[in-house]
């Protein structure tokens, strides 16, 4: 370590610690009236948002709930989420998002392994937790949120949300404590064992809500959320905090409306109703949302779609386009908090007709402030950022969760050489965009060269007949692994001519961007491609369902 000068402050020289809670300072105070909107059922302003999170801060104590205890929920995308991604760690509480998708077994084990004391839990899921709750080790008693009438229930509950919450006063001290105590934590899920636990303090989440609101209010690249927008999630909130967004949304105090439940044509609606300026989603999602009856009735134009999770195609994104919608996208992981990068339009590619800018907008980005981002080789040795060379991005931030919860072995493994190891194989031109070639489980190698799938993927993609596609490799006797290709047609679209997809693709052997060998000779076309927890392309299924 470098001797550097540390004077002493003053004598009553406040430390000020960073704190969630300091998050609520400005939105009230800038635009108290900007609303909080709950799908079609509810609306309120920032002065009541702070006085529901007081509300709920008290609910929790009067539970007894207090700091070090961890708190969980089980609720679709609405203000009590946000209510709680405020309230429980203000406390000193750790807020455990519970990821509604998983299996029953695997939520018991992620509820188990969090040490969860108390659940909240929206009556759609009181089924799976009346199923589980005799083998949940720690929990102590419900809260039930309800949308209607609340649903009876054998569960030890202490009350539903909203009477509780009338019952308590809108004034709660918050106490000062340290800046890196856990707030958060949620489980993501990988190739094989049991869901693994990432956390965050509330120093990293500070740091990362300051970063957000820089980088995508500031740049003309990348004007995504500034405090004229209306933000809405399309990502669920118990995934990486919907990508840290409403921390940043609350803290701007621009409006923001919840979605409840995902459903395609309350989402469209919801755009046209409320004037929807900025969301992300992974771009199954946005097929889906494209594909609508709704999508038919709504202008899309000026709405602002961050894209992350999954690679987005030139078909997909020109589509959007079409349709009016600017797409961006971004990259990062549920260790990373998530922003690692953002697609960043220069002055040149701005003077472009849209249709142009495709190229630049579906690449993985450039890397945010703060970001310090590399690709390297299996050795750990840095690999040039020529736009050439490919080696697996590893990343420092302030904001990446140190470790896994209770596995020191594998976080070790995460931080091998004290960088963060991402597991995504990529290459980063001379300007410093990265363009993400493969997770390193999904490359496809045959004859013993690696293929990219995701570039297969974006390049089917762009034939007119297709509106998605997941590639992977399948086994063979002679080159080891080949390209398969699972296509879902357009709707107006009977069958697909194999013939010509595979002129479509010679287009690209005769430009130089793949070879020949590289075209799958096997497609199956399907109404559906299998999808993770989270609405990823299921790579790991889709594998398996061939094998």
């Amino acid at each position: 370590m470098v001797n550097t000068k540390i004077l002493e402050p003053a004598q009553g020289a406040y430390d000020y610690p960073l704190l969630i809670k300091n998050l609520l300072l400005s939105g009230r105070r800038y635009e108290p009236g900007r609303e909080i909107v709950y799908a079609d059922k509810l609306r309120y302003d920032y002065v009541t948002l702070n006085q529901r999170i007081c509300r709920l801060a008290n609910t929790l104590s009067a539970a007894g709930i207090k700091a070090g205890d961890t708190v969980a929920v089980l609720d679709w995308d609405s203000h009590r989420y946000l209510e709680c991604f405020f309230a429980v760690p203000m406390l000193g509480a750790v807020l455990h998002t519970v990821n509604i998708r998983l299996s029953p077994d695997q939520i018991i084990y992620t509820m188990n392994h969090a040490e969860d004391d108390l659940v909240m839990v929206h009556d759609d899921f009181l089924p799976l937790m009346e199923q589980v709750h005799s083998e949940l080790e720690t929990v102590k008693n419900y809260i039930q949120l309800t949308d209607h009438q609340a649903t009876s229930t054998q569960l030890p509950t202490v009350g539903e949300y909203e009477s509780l919450l009338s019952a308590c006063s809108t004034d709660c001290e918050f106490p000062d404590f340290d800046e890196n105590s856990v707030a958060t934590t949620f489980y993501t899920t990988g190739t094989t064992g049991n869901p693994k636990g990432v956390y965050f303090s509330h120093r990293q989440l500070v740091l990362h809500t300051l970063n957000m609101v820089g980088s995508l209010g500031v740049y003309e690249g990348m004007p995504l959320l500034r405090s004229e927008d209306v933000y809405m999630p399309i990502t669920p909130m118990f995934h990486v905090h919907a990508w840290g967004v409403p921390y940043a949304a609350t803290l701007m105090g621009v409006k923001q409306v919840y979605p409840g439940r995902y459903e395609p044509n309350l989402l469209a609606q919801l755009i046209n109703k409320e004037k929807v300026t900025f969301s992300h989603c992974v771009p199954t999602i946005l097929q889906m949302l494209l594909g609508c009856d709704e999508a038919k009735n709504t202008d899309f134009k000026g709405w602002k779609l961050l894209l992350g999770g999954s690679a987005l195609t030139q078909g997909l994104a020109s589509a959007a386009a079409e349709s009016g919608i600017e797409v961006y996208s971004a990259y990062g992981m549920s260790e990373t908090c998530p922003l690692l990068t953002v697609s960043y339009l220069r002055e040149e590619d701005r003077a472009l007709p849209m249709m142009e800018q495709m190229s630049e907008r579906t690449k993985t980005g450039t890397a945010v402030p703060m970001v310090d981002l590399r690709i390297v080789d299996p050795d750990g040795n840095p690999m040039p950022h020529d736009g050439e060379a490919v080696g697996e991005i590893v990343v420092r931030t302030p904001w990446l969760t140190q470790s896994y919860l209770k596995e020191p072995d594998k976080g070790a493994e995460l931080w091998k050489g004290g960088w963060l190891h991402t597991g995504d194989v990529a290459s980063i031109d001379e300007r410093g965009v990265v363009e993400i070639k493969d997770r390193i489980k999904d490359v496809i190698k045959t004859g013993g060269e690696w293929l990219s799938s995701l570039e297969l993927e974006n390049l089917i993609s762009q034939h007119p007949a297709v509106a998605a596609v997941a590639v992977v490799g399948i086994e063979d006797e002679q080159w080891g692994e080949r390209p398969m290709a699972m296509i879902v047609l357009r709707e107006e679209v009977v069958e697909l001519d194999e013939l010509s997809l595979q002129t479509h693709m010679m287009r690209y052997v005769e430009e130089g961007r793949i070879n020949k060998w590289a075209i799958p000779k096997q497609i199956e076309v399907v109404t559906d491609i299998p999808k993770t927890s989270v609405g990823k392309i299921d790579k790991k299924l889709i594998r398996k369902m061939l094998s």
